[in-house]
């Protein structure tokens, strides 16, 4: 199957186009500036910018897409960015005539209290839905893995901080999942067809706090922290210290901070009756991702 892949250069992009590519598919990979961007052997690129549309070209004979960007990093009115880059990709994607797109999205109950950095992805899957190909969207939690942005903050807040002030977003609970299982889903519905149209959570095998995700960290890291309850500080000042103690840049800290106050769990498990899949442990997610970063 010919694929294309959006947002090929980041986190999860890097690792599910060589994915694809093992899995026997001819892969595209998009990206703003192909002269940065040095493909695995036998993967093609596509130049494109999903905020430019006059840029976008997509190639006839692609047969399913996977979208995978977001605009976090930009700062300011991400969400808008996002809404205006999804439909600048329907519109490509329909001209192209592509059958099928797969979406990576987040969890979290729909509602007035939930964050902007969550809205902004729910909205994106309801423009993808607009469409005319079949959309399969996955819908996971915070991403394990060396590279994620949110994994990140967990790993410089065990490591620089022998004391943490706990504010009440720690008790939130979340369900985290290894990158290399979300691989394994976003490879995996493209082999089966029934997927198509559908929507599906992803998360591990267990449901952990924030707090809990804190701790695991810091005894694999062989660090001793200290976490002592401030029931008062609310997520939007915890941004401010989690800004100053990490290198995470604000414009992606300060939304994914402001979004630990929602729960972020598996509800409905339907993917496990197509997918089958040994999900891999929080603790073996966390040892893999510091193994991949003393790599470097």
């Amino acid at each position: 199957m010919r694929v294309l892949v959006t947002g090929a250069t980041g986190f999860v992009g890097s690792a599910l186009v060589p994915a694809l590519r093992d899995a026997g598919h001819d892969v595209v990979a998009m990206t703003r500036d192909a002269s940065t961007y040095d493909p695995p052997n036998g993967v093609d690129v596509l130049e494109g910018d999903l905020l430019e549309p006059d840029s976008l070209s997509i190639p006839t004979g692609i047969d399913a897409a996977y979208y995978l960007v977001h605009s976090l990093e930009t700062g300011g009115s991400f969400a808008d960015r996002d809404r205006r880059a999804a439909e600048n990709f329907v519109a490509a994607a329909d001209t192209a005539g592509i059958d099928r797109a797969i979406y990576l999205g987040g969890l979290g109950e729909a509602g007035d209290d939930l964050s902007e950095h969550l809205r902004s992805r729910q909205a994106v899957e309801t423009v993808l839905a607009g469409g005319k190909f079949d959309l399969t969207t996955l819908r996971a939690a915070i991403i394990v893995g060396e590279g994620s942005a949110s994994f990140r903050m967990v790993r410089q807040l065990v490591d620089r901080l022998p004391v943490m002030i706990a504010p009440r977003w720690l008790h939130t609970k979340c369900q985290p999942i290894a990158i290399d299982d979300v691989i394994a889903y976003l490879v995996g519905v493209l082999d089966h067809p029934e997927t198509a149209g559908e929507t599906y959570e992803i998360g591990g095998p267990a449901v952990l706090t924030y707090r809990d995700m804190l701790e695991k960290t810091a005894e694999i890291l062989g660090k001793r922290r200290y976490i002592i309850p401030v029931p008062v500080l609310t997520p939007r000042l915890s941004s401010y210290w989690v800004e100053f103690v990490t290198d995470v840049p604000r414009a992606i800290s300060r939304p994914l901070i402001l979004g630990l106050k929602n729960p972020v769990i598996v509800t409905d498990d339907s993917i496990d009756g197509v997918i089958d899949l040994e999900k891999t442990p929080f603790e073996t997610a966390v040892r893999r991702a510091f193994a991949s970063e003393s790599n470097e």
